[in-house]
């Protein structure tokens, strides 16, 4: 018998499956871009609890990759001795090992006990975390350690950093002691289950379902769907299903559109399967004019690149911020002429000050200013605003002069090619063919995006490679703009085109 890992564990209850096949064929898991951020950082996250939590330096941390796991359990029962921290130590018993991201020494009825935090990078606690509480705790207990309580520590989103590395209050803790405690037996139950399925010759029979994304996207998700067969028409295209369409699909084993009947869905749901099932657009091109006859030429066409840290580098600036380093401008005037201009910050500082200048400059003063799900512009723009006081009044007036085209696709126009979704990357496509995100070098998303813009700040990036970093986003973040103008033409006919 194998010992399992608690991340092992926590597959098993998200799907056996997961388990079985992180066992036997890694080599068939993709880890998504947004997957690895994840990982990066709660790493960041963990490097400051060990700062949070000894301040005087005094702890060990454990490198289990660097020793072997044989040489950690080790390490970490005979510190268990000390009366100093212990960071990612770790224990086995039951079938089951574990690491904890924080150990603190403790004294209770003059004996020597600890306190264990698990640190998360999330900014709450989910369901997920009382089950990864409850392993850690039963595992610890099990393995000898005298634990008297047990916490869970996550981002406090509204904490803001004041600079000078001073993290206190980054996170917060929840103390989850009774309830781990209380869980005993239900994790002694999810190892025996966990042990069976890892003893199992083949793999398990389980359909793909709701399941695959929660509580995380599985990367073996294009795995199992491709053993599946593939409904012509699936369901899954359906956009924002409700729990009374979720339940009936999996009642009845619905794969097919075709096979939900039509009073379960909304009017915009009716329209995607309608439109699917007879393989043609709809398109409302008289109300799309109508829409854009509301808004004269010239018009500026806008679109954001945002960067965020669990951890805070800038003064001023929360975990999670969205803070934008990038944005694109196309200009379209009344005799069809169209000009571009951008801006991007790969410089490492905060960019907020420099951006917010550089949009200002290049809005104009009255024209209106287009965005796709403008929300998020809107958002920035208000966030920019309220941190930079001597430019609030500029930043408004252009946030009240943004136009959002999302609405206008979504009530006028859906391809089939379009799959259930309006992303200004699925629409595109079908209104201007010749324009293609797959034709960048190498940023073609916006979690590439992210990451392109995290390689280039990194101290050891070289000038050539950041220079081509930057002509990869200022392309990307072109065609957002491009796009933009492609679908204000197109929907807004002969008038749109300058003709």
């Amino acid at each position: 018998m194998r010992n399992l890992s608690k991340s092992k564990l926590l597959s098993h209850r998200q799907c056996p499956k997961r388990l079985w096949l992180e066992l036997n064929r890694p080599d068939l898991a993709e880890i998504s871009a947004a997957t690895q951020l994840a990982f990066d950082f709660g790493h960041e996250v963990g490097d400051v609890a060990r700062k949070l939590y000894d301040p005087a330096g005094e702890g060990v941390l454990i490198d289990a990759q660097r020793d072997g796991f044989a040489a950690a359990f080790a390490q970490s029962r005979k510190l268990l001795a000390s009366s100093q921290p212990i960071f990612e130590a770790g224990f086995v018993a039951e079938g089951a090992l574990a690491f904890a991201d924080v150990l603190l020494p403790a004294t209770q009825d003059g004996k020597r006990v600890w306190r264990m935090i698990e640190v998360k990078s999330s900014t709450a606690v989910k369901d997920y975390h009382r089950d990864d509480i409850a392993i850690q705790a039963f595992i610890a207990r099990s393995a000898g350690v005298p634990l008297a309580s047990i916490a869970l520590a996550h981002v406090d989103s509204s904490w803001q950093y004041q600079g000078d590395g001073d993290y206190r209050g980054l996170l917060v803790e929840h103390v989850m002691t009774r309830e781990a405690f209380a869980r005993s037996d239900d994790v002694q139950s999810w190892i025996e289950a966990a042990q069976h399925t890892a003893l199992e010759q083949s793999e398990p029979d389980l359909r793909t379902g709701a399941h695959c994304t929660s509580p995380f996207i599985c990367g073996f998700i294009d795995h199992c769907r491709a053993q599946e067969p593939t409904a012509e028409h699936p369901v899954q295209w359906l956009p924002h299903p409700t729990n009374v369409l979720k339940n009936y699909v999996a009642r009845h084993a619905v794969t097919d559109m075709r096979d939900v009947p039509d009073r379960l869905l909304s009017r915009q749901q009716l329209r995607v399967k309608e439109q699917t099932l007879a393989g043609k657009a709809f398109f409302d091109a008289e109300g799309a004019a109508k829409d854009l006859g509301k808004h004269a030429l010239p018009a500026i066409f806008l679109d954001f690149e945002t960067i965020q840290f669990a951890v805070p580098r800038w003064q001023g600036t929360r975990p999670y911020a969205q803070i934008p380093f990038q944005f694109s401008v196309h200009r379209l005037e009344p005799d069809g002429t169209l000009t571009a201009t951008g801006f991007v910050d790969l410089s490492g500082d905060d960019p907020s000050e420099p951006i917010a200048r550089a949009l200002i400059a290049a809005c104009g003063e009255c024209e209106p200013i287009f965005a796709y799900s403008a929300g998020f512009e809107k958002a920035r723009i208000s966030e920019l605003a309220a941190r930079l006081e001597e430019l609030s009044a500029p930043l408004l007036a252009i946030h009240e002069r943004i136009v959002d085209l999302l609405p206008i696709a979504k009530g006028r126009y859906y391809h089939p090619s379009q799959q259930g979704s309006w992303s200004i990357k699925k629409v595109l496509p079908a209104i201007a063919p010749d324009l293609s995100y797959g034709d960048l070098a190498g940023v073609n998303h916006g979690t590439g995006a992210l990451v392109a813009y995290l390689e280039a700040v990194k101290p050891e990036t070289t000038p050539q490679r950041k220079a081509e970093i930057e002509e990869q986003l200022r392309a990307y973040c072109a065609l957002d703009t491009l796009a933009m103008v492609r679908l204000w033409r197109f929907f807004g006919g002969a008038r749109a085109t300058g003709t």
